[in-house]
Order: C-alpha cells, then structure tokens, then sequence
C-alpha cells in the first residue's frame, strides 16, 4: 500500500488539569455569527436565522434582474440591443445582451458583499449596446433602490417574487419623468444560505483578469457534483462455434490448421483479452475466462467483442466481431447464488463491418458468453485505506443511514502565492470536498491568499469507518492569469494541499473547528501552504447502528465470498477514476481531471522509496509493542528491577495458588484500560505529519524519482560513467 501521508493523533495530557484546559491547536480563526454594525435592514445585534449555524453569516444583497418589456426601438438599428448593468458604488455587473429584442429575459442573479461595499444607493440600467440615440446619456433608464430600505429574506422563507418598475427617462430633467419601458427586477438582503448563492453573479469575481468570459465567471461559482453510478461487469468468454478465419473477406486461405484464436473485448477506453486458444475441432474453440470492466450509468458506450486469429507470431488477423449493448445484460442484485444465464451472440465478418457492405454472408460465427452487471459489490474509485463509501452499487443492498456529517469551510489563512500578476503574488483559491458520492466545490475567491468561504454542506454517513477528504487548489482559468491564459488546455489547476479527516475520531455531537495545515510534495521538497480552517460536526442518528458496524466488514460480502484479486483491483480502480473524472470533466462548470485524480490519489498504486521506508517504519512500529514485551519479560528474570520482579512473583505464585482470579482479573484490568485511554482520547481530530511519511528526510534524488512521469520527462543528460542507473517498478532509480 502507498501512503501519501498519514494521520497521527496528538499527544494526551499527562494530567488531568492539562486534559481540561484548552488546546492551542483548536482555535476559531473568525468569530461565530455575523456581529457586527447593522447593514441593509439588519439591526446592530441581530442576526439572520439560517440552517448555517456552523459557519459565520455572510450578508448578501441579492438582485434578480428577470425581464423588460416596452423597451424603445434604436433608430440607427432598428431594434433596442438591450443588457442590464447593476451599479452599487465601485461594483457593476452586467447580463448578456440581446440583438434587436424589445422584450428580453435574463433571469440573472448579482450578489455584492457587505464588507466590500459602502454605497448607499442602487442603480440599475438597461442599456443598449449600440450606443444609439436611444441611449443618448449611455443608458435607456434606470430604477434606483436606497439600500436601506431593502427588504431581508431569511431561508426558508419562499423566495422573494420580483415586480415591475418603470424605467426612468434619463433625457428628461424635470419633475415628470418620461417612461421608456419596464423591467422586473428582485431586490433583497440574504445569507450564502439562500438558494441564489450558488449561481449568482458575485462582486469579488467581477475584476477578472483578462475578461475570463461566461467560462471563467461559471467556474468562479460554487457547485455540487455527484459521482456516476459504478457497476463491475462481469464478462466470461466461454466458448465459440463456427469460426474460420480467411471467411467473408478476411483475406487469406480458408480453414489454416495451427492458429490460436484470441478474444477481446472493449468497454469504453479499457480492452481486455483473453489468452490465446487453439481449436478443438475444426470450428469449435473454448477460452472459459472471466474479464471484469467498470461501467457507468447510463450505459451509453457498448461492449465490442473482437475475434483475432494467430496464424504467425507477430500477425494477427480479425475473424469478426460483436457490437453487445450493456443494457442485454442483467443486473445480479444477491450476494451469490445461481450464475448468470449465458448467451450466445452473432460474429459480424470483418468485411461487413470495416469495409463497404457486400452482398456475402454476414455471418462469422458465434461465441457463447455469460456476462452480468454485479450489483452487490461496491466498485472502488479511491484508495481503500481513505474509502469514504463502502455501500454496494444496488440500491436496494443500502442500510438506513447512522449519522449526518455537516461540514463548514470556513476559510483559509496565509496561503503561498501560486501565481505572478503584476509583479507579485497571488492566489485564486477554492476548496473541494468529498464523501461518499457527493463533491462539493466552494466558491473561487480571487486575489486573496486568506479568503472566507463561509459555506457548509451536509452528507449522510452509512459507515464511521471512512475518510473525508478535502484540497485546495489554485484556480488558473480565469483570464490570463499568471501567463497560462495562452497554453489552452495545457493550463492545470495548482495544488495547494489536502486535508484528511477520519470520521471514527470524531465524537458525535460535538463540533471541531480546527486549522488544518496544507502541504504537497514538491520535487523541492514538502511545501506547507498555509492552513485550511474548517467546522466539523458529526450527528448520530442511531448510536446502536454504529454499535452493530463496528462488528460486520468494511465492504460488502460479495467482496469476501468472490473476491478480485490484487492485481484486478488495482486496475479496476485505476478505471473506475478515470470513468469519474471523465464524468465530472464533462459537466458545467466541470470539476477538472487534475483536481479529481488529486482527491482521488491517482498515484497511490506507484512505488516509491519514502514510501517503502515510510511502510517499514509502521511495520516496525507495530511490532515494537511486542519487542517491548520481551525486553520486560527479560529483566524481570534478571533481576534489572528487583520491585518490578518480586511483584511479578507474587502475582504467578497468587495466581498459582487461586487460577479461579485470573479471569476476573482480567476482566477487572480490561474495563480500567478502556477508561485510562478514554480519558487521554484526543481532543481534535488527527492532523498530516510528514515526519511518518518521510517527507521531510527524503533527499531530492528520491524525490525526483517519485515525482517523475512514466515514460520519464527529464532530460537524458546524464553522465553514465559517474552515475549508474537501473530500472526498478517501471522507473529509473538512481543507485
């Protein structure tokens, strides 16, 4: 197994006083609640009811720009090419503009900060984009709002219905303003919990260098995704009939003896084969092997079953081939039983499907199958020592939920820099969480190396025995930033770093908020990026639930009655990752392929030496407590402690003389045990220590090696006469 890094709980007090008093560690880098002077509506000590009680109240002032109807026509155009431009003090927001349209629909969101604004009025244009005589002082009209007077939403409240409002003629000056048409609008003062939060327009992304476009403003906004539903498909070639290679236009002589004939088959980018066979008779073939795919919901790409004749080394001839949609093959929902029904499926000839159809045969023979979509396995897409799901695929296999997790990313502080604008440094973080198959992406805080988020998520918890996983990145698709605005789809979003959190070292009920350190490895070194403030709270629902897991598996028990083997696993995981980050990358605003194969570990499977030393220091670790043991066991016979060893004496000569004690007094020490290391539990959750990863006393030559690509990036530049080099686990290891 490779670790990355690894958790290590802190220290326990040495006394009672200690255990009471308040860790340094656990600090709450801002303060619960919105106080504060008033602001919009707001009352100087009020606060805004809201579901987000574990995160500080954000106040918003939220404008929904709807529609406009009755707009003038341009007289250069013929038509009004009208947008809406949302002013409150230095902020402005636009929508996008329709040409020739006098009745356009928007339906645009804009949200501005309260920190960040110290207008007190709000204005409101429509504009034409022509510039025409329409607009001779640069707009149609305008509705102008005093801030103080806008109304609060509180969730949940219904949201607030938008009106009507005439546009005021900016051509007239006097006391009876001209109206040029109306526009719908919705002003209203709310929280990051309110439903607009999401997908509006906000105030701190509105600078963004180099434009950026609709692209990089949705890619600013916070988003959940859901991860693909994954079934294991579960194919075994079993026999064919009636293949003959050189048939239907295959080129060469018809019914050669001697050939070994292959079978494979293709789901998506994966292709497996099976090993090659040679016929019984003179058409019939038997392989009996089983191949096991990753599948995805909905089953858009099918399976094709390709049939290859070996007649010389090296030259491999197509005999036919089966397009099989996923969709033929059912759904085993038990654990175990009866197999699946085999089927037998039609051969197309290589001619009929490559090359123009032909009035011959269309029929190439036929190969027996047995395949299935296995339901009660759950299909691995993360390392199982950081699984945060071990539910089967079907459905109908779930138990009822033990806990809610609620989450609260409050923020970050003292960020590295990850990119140059203007001649200094800068970052545009947001951070991205995941359990089970929910991922959540925060909102991109531009230009700060200590934004605040401020937004909280809740997941269902089937089993405490997993990992939430969190990162944070630097976002670098907004406009030209730090020069990569030109590489295309080169440019790659940075790590910042990764935080782990085991929910079975969290009480329930009780709520964490703690500063988690940030740190990657670099080929320099590890770097620390600062530290990632976070409100965990984990609710149990059913405490004798929780009791019940602890004594059933980790995974369902299709893994323990057929399980894959090590090598199955490893490459079923490896297409299970890239099936999800294909998913992800694909939705809108997508969730990038660097930033699902990070949360992911993508390289975990790889071998490096710090792991390896790391793996040996855990080992010996654990049997150090044994080792112990012995080296008491020996100086009590030699008398290194003479109290320790006539305590000892007494004891065997006591349990020599009674044996019916030694029962209860094992049960006796047992309890006091339990107790003695409840009472030193730690009090946070388990923090990333790169001294048991060996990050910090790796040299830069293992580094290197672990950091490299397969096939190597670097430069062959090295002198083979002062170094030497041998290839170990599919890299280049210098020795």
């Amino acid at each position: 197994m490779a670790y990355p890094y690894v958790f290590r709980a802190q220290a326990p007090p040495a006394t009672a006083k200690e255990a009471m008093a308040p860790q340094p560690q656990v600090r709450e880098p801002w303060p619960a609640g919105g106080g504060g002077g008033g602001w919009m509506g707001v009352g100087s000590g009020e606060r805004l009811a809201s579901a987000y009680d574990l995160v500080e109240q954000m106040h918003y002032l939220y404008v929904r720009v709807v529609k406009a109807h009755g707009l003038p026509a341009s007289a250069v155009a013929g038509g009004c090419n009208p947008y809406v431009e949302v002013q409150l003090g230095n902020y402005r927001g636009t929508t996008r503009h329709y040409e020739r349209n006098g009745a356009p629909e928007w339906n645009q969101v804009f949200a501005f900060s309260r920190e960040r604004v110290q207008a007190t009025v709000l204005e409101v244009f429509v504009r034409d984009k022509d510039g025409s005589t329409v607009a001779r002082d640069g707009y149609v009209g305008k509705v102008t709002f005093d801030v103080g007077d806008v109304p609060a939403r509180v969730p949940p409240d219904s949201p607030l219905a938008p009106q009507w409002y005439r546009l005021e003629d900016p051509r007239d000056g006097g006391g009876g303003r001209k109206v040029h048409g109306e526009v719908m609008l919705a002003v209203w003062v709310g929280t990051q919990a309110d439903e607009a939060f999401a997908d509006a327009w906000h105030a701190d992304a509105a600078s963004l260098r180099g434009g950026g476009g609709v692209a990089a403003v949705q890619s600013t906004r916070s988003k959940v995704y859901v991860t693909p539903k994954l079934w294991y498909l579960r194919v075994s070639v079993l026999e064919a009939q009636d293949v003959v290679p050189g048939a239907a236009g295959a080129g060469g002589e018809k019914g050669r003896h001697g050939e070994a004939f292959v079978v494979k088959v293709q789901v998506g980018g994966m292709m497996l084969r099976t090993k090659p066979c040679c016929a019984r008779g003179p058409t019939s073939l038997a392989w009996h092997e089983e191949l096991v795919f990753v599948v995805a919901e909905p089953f858009d790409e099918p399976a094709v079953l390709i049939v290859e004749a070996r007649s010389h080394p090296g030259k491999d001839e197509i005999v036919g081939r089966a397009v099989l949609p996923l969709a033929l093959f059912e759904k085993r929902l038990d654990r175990g039983g009866a197999a699946a029904q085999s089927q037998w499926f039609s051969l197309e000839p290589f001619g009929h499907w490559l090359r123009t159809p032909t009035p011959a045969a269309t029929f190439a023979g036929r190969v027996h199958l047995r395949a299935c979509l296995e339901g009660a396995y759950h299909v691995m897409d993360e390392p199982t020592m950081y699984a945060s799901d071990t539910r089967p695929t079907a459905r109908q296999l779930w138990r009822p939920p033990i806990g809610v997790l609620e989450v609260g990313v409050l923020g970050a502080q003292g960020l590295a820099p990850m990119k140059t604008v203007d001649g200094r440094g800068t970052t545009d973080a947001y951070c991205v969480a995941k359990y089970g198959q929910k991922w959540v992406r925060t909102r991109t805080v531009v230009d700060s190396c200590s934004p605040r988020w401020n937004e909280q998520y809740t997941w269902e918890v089937y089993d405490p025995c997993t990992v939430l996983t969190l990162a944070v990145f630097d976002n670098c698709h907004l406009g030209n930033a730090g020069g990569g605005g030109g590489n295309g789809g080169a440019v790659k979003d940075q790590r910042i770093g990764k935080v782990r959190i085991r929910l079975s070292t969290l009480e329930m009920d009780r709520v964490y908020t703690n500063a988690h350190q940030l740190a990657v490895l670099h080929p320099s070194g590890v770097r620390k990026n600062g530290d990632i403030c976070l409100a965990v709270r984990l609710t149990c629902l059913s405490l004798s639930s929780v009791v019940r897991l602890y004594g059933r598996p980790l995974l369902p028990k299709m893994h323990y009655i057929q399980p894959f083997t090590v090598v199955q696993l490893d490459g079923l995981r490896r297409q299970a990752m890239s099936i999800v980050a294909a998913r992800l990358n694909r939705a809108e605003p997508p969730l990038r392929r660097e930033v699902v194969e990070y949360m992911l570990d993508a390289d975990s499977h790889l071998w490096s030496i710090r792991r390896s030393k790391a793996n040996f220091f855990r080992v010996t670790a654990l049997l150090s407590g044994a080792a112990s043991t012995v080296r008491w066991f020996v100086d009590v016979c030699h008398w290194r402690n003479p109290a320790t060893t006539i305590l000892v004496h007494l004891l065997f000569v006591t349990f020599t003389c009674f044996p019916e004690l030694i029962l209860p007094t094992m049960f006796l020490y047992m309890p006091m045990v339990g107790v003695w290391n409840y009472r030193r539990r730690p009090r946070r959750p388990p923090q990333v220590d790169v001294r048991l990863s060996c990050a910090e006393a790796t040299n830069a030559d293992e580094l290197d090696e672990e950091l490299d690509t397969f096939p190597t990036s670097r430069a062959n530049d090295v002198n083979p006469r002062e170094r030497s080099a041998v290839v170990f686990a599919g890299r280049m290891v210098d020795i």
